[in-house]
Order: structure tokens, then sequence, then C-alpha cells
């Protein structure tokens, strides 16, 4: 996998420190952020593969945090925090983390986290192509702003229904299952209902303006195609 570049979001000095030693002996390497105006200017500056991120930081929520990244960036972000509660799992996910875990943190699980998110990411980005523009008739899709346009007017898409759209999108015509959407878009270690899928579906038909742009497959998944493409 090469040399990982990880971002520690961490205010708590003895559990920075429990990281450090079992990261750095998987070949990652590490900077760290203590609060989260700090982690926002690191990102901005720097160029990251992951994004460890800490929800109790002392200036602001992480949520917050986690909402900005992913507003202006791709990087791959796992919450790591002693809030164990389902609301928040679900919460952290929606705002676009891709995996959540709770402290105390095993060294061994969060490397194999850190590694399938990674691996999860090189597929979304080699299914992507090398440009940071998915085109589909008038639809324009942004991967590095997170900014859609449909006819040239802007679509405000959660973070969820933005990385929904953009898994379709890299792959137009195909269909893709629930179960690949919700490995892919969420995690492979979701365990909420897959019905949350057609949720999102129902939300992106509804702001694409035309229920044509994502085809439901019986028994199978969804397809995304320009209106005029479905396949009889």
């Amino acid at each position: 996998m090469g040399a990982v570049r990880v971002l520690l979001v961490e205010d708590d000095d003895a559990v920075a420190a429990s990281l450090d030693a079992p990261l750095a002996a998987a070949g990652f390497t590490i900077d760290r952020a203590e609060n989260g105006e700090i982690a926002l200017q690191r990102v901005k500056g720097g160029s990251y593969d992951i994004i460890l991120l800490d929800l109790g930081l002392p200036d602001m929520d992480g949520y917050d945090v986690c909402r900005v990244i992913r507003s202006e960036s791709t990087t791959p972000i796992i919450v790591v925090t002693a809030r164990s509660d389902e609301f928040d799992r679900v919460l952290g996910l929606e705002l676009g983390a891709d995996d959540y875990m709770v402290k105390p943190l095993g060294s061994r699980e969060l490397i194999a986290r850190i590694r399938a998110v990674l691996r999860r990411s090189a597929v979304t980005s080699a299914e992507s192509g090398s440009s940071d523009h998915l085109i589909i008739g008038p639809l324009n899709i942004d991967l590095r702003t997170y900014r859609v346009q449909l006819n040239d007017e802007p679509l405000a898409l959660t973070p969820k229904e933005f990385e929904l759209l953009a898994y379709l999108a890299a792959d137009a015509g195909a269909v893709r299952t629930r179960t690949d959407i919700i490995e892919h878009v969420w995690d492979a270690n979701w365990f909420g209902p897959t019905k949350t899928v057609d949720a999102h579906v129902a939300g992106l038909r509804k702001k694409l303006g035309d229920h044509g742009w994502i085809e439901s497959v019986r028994g199978v998944g969804f397809r995304l195609a320009a209106p005029g493409d479905r396949t009889p």
C-alpha cells in the first residue's frame, strides 16, 4: 500500500501516545492536531491519506470538523471516540465518515480498519478514473470539491447523497446492489437497515428532479443513467 500519511485529531496526550508506536510500526507517518482548528488548517495545507478524528475536541465538536473536512476533501475519515450510542455512530457516518470506532481502541483492529478504508478508497478512485469530474450528460460531479451541477445549476446534496451519487456515477449504467452500496458508501461494518439506501435514493431522485436518473432494478439494486439512456 506504500507510505501512508495519517492525521490524528486527538486532544488527549495519553491516547495519542498509545497510538504513535503501533501506527509507526505499521509503516504509517503520523501528524497530530490537538484541536479542531489545527486539524482544519492541516487538512487545508497538507496531503493526508486518512484522518483519525476524535469527536470530543476542546474548541469545537468533532462532527463540525467532519462536516467541514468532507465539504472540502475526499480524504477518508475514521471517527475514533468514546461516544458509543447508535445515534452518534449513524450521525458520524451520515456526515461523511468512512468508519466509526469506539474507545478504548485496539491497535490491531484500528490498523486493520485503516487498511480496509484505504482499500475501499483506492477501488473507488480507480473506478472513477484519474479525472476529478464525473460527467453524465448534463450532470457534472466534482469529486474534489464535493459539488454537483445539473444543467449548469448547483445541487445541494448531503455528504452521503453525494457519495451515493458518485458511486453510482463511477460506473454509469451498471447495477449496484444494496450490499455493494452499503459497503462502499457507508462501510463494511454497517449495522443499520439496507432501507437507508432506498431513503437516500429517494432523496437524490427528488433533488435530481427526474426519477429517470436512478433506475430501480427489482430484486437487485439501482443503476444511474441519464433519463434518455434507460434500458427498456
